[in-house]
Order: C-alpha cells, then structure tokens, then sequence
C-alpha cells in the first residue's frame, strides 16, 4: 500500500501573461522559500491539467511532463484526456 509521500501532487498551467506559456508547478516538492511565489504563479495561470505522479520513477514522469508542455507551447492542440493518457503509466493506482 502506498503511503501519501509517495507521491507527487503537481498542476500544468498556462500563465496569465502576454506570453501565455504552459508550465508546471510540482506542490510537494516546494520548499518554503519558493512556495508562496510559486503557487501564487500557478493560481494567476489558467489551470490545464492536475494530478499525482509516483515519487518511482518520477524523473521519467516529470521527462514526460516536460515534452507534453514543449508540445503545448509548440501550439500542438491537446486535451485532457491525451494529457491523462500519457501520463497513466506515472500515475498512483
């Protein structure tokens, strides 16, 4: 049974600004000196997509979060669900 640290709560987003740029913000992973300007970024921004990855393997989940934002801010037009489908191997059961 996993326990709740062994995952990793994260948001894509898109900003709010001129340059409209897809972007990621991993909560559980913020350390108190970024957390505040961080999460007020993620909360001015257009949210997107939202879940938990597992902490196994989470340097290739987060290497895939990566290309779906290239993707994204490329103009490739995905939904939520290709987002989902994507990252269904990284995800908690």
């Amino acid at each position: 049974m996993p326990f709740e640290s062994d995952k990793i709560m994260f948001e894509i987003y898109r900003e709010a600004t001129y340059s409209g740029q897809y972007r990621v913000v991993y909560f559980t992973e913020l350390q108190d000196h970024n957390k505040e300007s961080e999460i007020n970024r993620a909360m001015a921004g257009e949210h997107f997509y939202d879940g938990f990855i597992r902490a196994f393997k989470k340097d290739q989940a987060k290497e895939t979060i990566t290309q779906l934002l290239t993707r994204l801010n490329n103009g490739e037009k995905l939904t939520v669900d290709d987002v989902a489908e994507t990252l269904k191997p990284y995800m908690p059961s």
